[in-house]
């Protein structure tokens, strides 16, 4: 019974215990938790990973993300420009009325309207202070509404600097995004080759590793049958000298190893932090290699150059290089602007003047301010236009360098692992041969170190097809529009996992 009450209370202490830690746990730990609970410091490390990390934390792509913050201020301060403004004015004079010093003016209290299409116009009551006379519109005979409105009939009417701010603001937001994806793209290229980069000095590591094990049981081997006559004691010091020489390139390799992740680490943030991959498992190359990506180069081409944010940005210059163009075509109109308000001044209206009427003509004569902006708005244009074409043939050849990294990869691929196969059977030949006598340490150490050698070529053929994949993805855009895990994720097998 005691035994049954002593566990009961270590439950409730340990529910207790459990339900305090879960309502202390910080908001933003378990935003983390969710975004990388398949994550643990001694799990595979995928691409899928490192990318989908990037994609949630990194700063630069944040603070990229942080210019449609900067997009919105824009568009609300131009928004601004044509904001109801709710006025009032008192004004009051003194003056010499009938012989008498008298003391007369009003009090306005108005709403001032502004219409992108360059129209302004204000309504609301004015109160008369005073022995005042009201010519228009007199309400109890010292009160008068207000109503005006001031209209352009060329310049400014429609077009004008401030509705063009507007149209450019609206575009802002379009820039902005078009400044992620491009960060992002360049963002994704550098993860995924360094990635690779990681990957290839982890197996090149390896291979190092296992050649001084073999170093090392040869070594035990040779000094057994040294201590009992078979061998001369050179072949002790021959089989010593190759351990050392093998550990120092285990060594170099391991330098190599870290040196990779250190940069890999640039890309793995976790809040604040950077995340270095010291314990994480290794994936093996894919088994598959992607042959897709090797057809239709003329699709893609048109892909790219639909789909590369570089590109668009300089569609969205010149969308903003047009607005401007029509706001300088419509300044060289003269400035003809038609209005009918109430008089504002104080003196005119205590005199007794109302509502007035008029039409205004200005115009420079020479217009040399618009024909300067026009000339360099044109100019600019055709910048843009020479822009796009050198940018739209860089396109091109990022597509067909890409697609051209990739095929070479491919055949570099078949190439050293057959060489890697053909120094196998050289070195297991000579190792049988070195067991019968036939040979010496010396021949079967050269043939294991081309071993090494094929090794280290295939390695790196595998890492440049990968890596020639990525910039396959980076130069047709498929990067910009943020991660697709379906895609990246699903080459990955079982056997590529061991």
């Amino acid at each position: 019974m005691t035994r049954y009450f002593l566990t009961s209370i270590r439950l409730w202490v340990t529910a207790l215990i459990v339900v305090v830690s879960i309502l202390h746990t910080p908001v933003c730990a378990e935003k983390l938790e969710e975004a990388f609970q398949n994550e643990s410091p001694i799990s595979l490390l995928t691409l899928q990973d490192v990318l989908d990390r990037l994609e949630k934390q990194h700063p630069l792509l944040k603070r990229s993300q942080a210019n449609i913050t900067v997009a919105r201020g824009r568009l609300l301060k131009a928004l601004g420009k044509f904001e109801p403004n709710l006025v009032n004015d008192w004004e009051l004079e003194r003056l010499v009325k009938n012989g008498e010093t008298k003391s007369v003016g009003f009090n306005d209290t108005f709403v001032e309207m502004r219409h992108p299409w360059g129209f302004k116009g204000f309504a609301g009551f004015r109160a008369g202070i005073g022995d005042v006379e009201i010519a228009d519109l007199g309400v109890n005979t010292s009160n008068q509404p207000l109503l005006g409105i001031v209209f352009p009939l060329l310049r400014g009417f429609i077009t004008n600097p401030e509705s063009g701010e507007l149209k450019k603001s609206k575009l802002a937001g379009a820039r902005a995004k078009l400044e992620i994806q491009q960060v992002r793209q360049e963002l994704y290229l550098g993860a995924a080759t360094q990635y690779w980069n990681w990957v290839a000095a982890w197996r090149i590591r390896d291979v190092h590793h296992r050649s001084v094990e073999v170093a090392e049981l040869r070594f035990q081997q040779i000094k057994s049958q040294v201590d009992d006559g078979a061998r001369a004691q050179f072949d002790v010091i021959d089989a010593s000298q190759e351990i050392q020489w093998r550990r120092d390139k285990l060594i170099k390799a391991e330098r190599k190893v870290d040196k990779e992740q250190f940069k890999l680490a640039l890309f793995l943030w976790e809040g604040d932090e950077l995340m270095v991959p010291k314990e994480r498992k290794v994936p093996a190359f894919p088994s598959d290699l992607q042959d897709a990506w090797l057809h239709d180069l003329e699709k893609n081409k048109l892909r790219a150059a639909q789909s590369r944010p570089e590109v668009k940005l300089i569609n969205l210059e010149a969308q903003v290089n047009h607005v401007d163009l029509d706001v300088a075509e419509n300044n060289l109109l003269p400035d003809l602007t038609l209005e009918a308000q109430p008089t504002r001044k104080p003196g005119e209206f205590v005199l007794g003047l109302g509502y007035r009427f008029g039409v205004q003509l200005s115009f420079p004569l020479l217009q040399r301010e618009a024909r300067g902006d026009l000339m360099k708005l044109k100019g600019k244009i055709e910048r843009l236009k020479l822009l796009k074409r050198y940018q739209l043939q860089q396109v091109g050849m990022d597509v067909a360098n890409a697609h051209s990294s990739m095929i070479r990869a491919q055949q570099s691929i078949q190439v050293t692992r057959k060489a890697l196969e053909l120094a196998k059977q050289l070195v297991e030949g000579e190792r049988t041969r070195f067991k019968l006598g036939i040979t010496n340490l010396i021949v079967v150490n050269q043939r294991e170190h081309k071993v090494l050698e094929a090794n280290e070529s295939w390695v790196t053929a595998m890492t440049g097809y990968q890596k020639a994949v990525a910039l396959y993805q980076w130069a047709i855009g498929k990067w910009a529009g943020g991660l697709h895990t379906k895609e990246t994720g699903k080459k990955m097998t079982k056997a590529d996992r061991k």
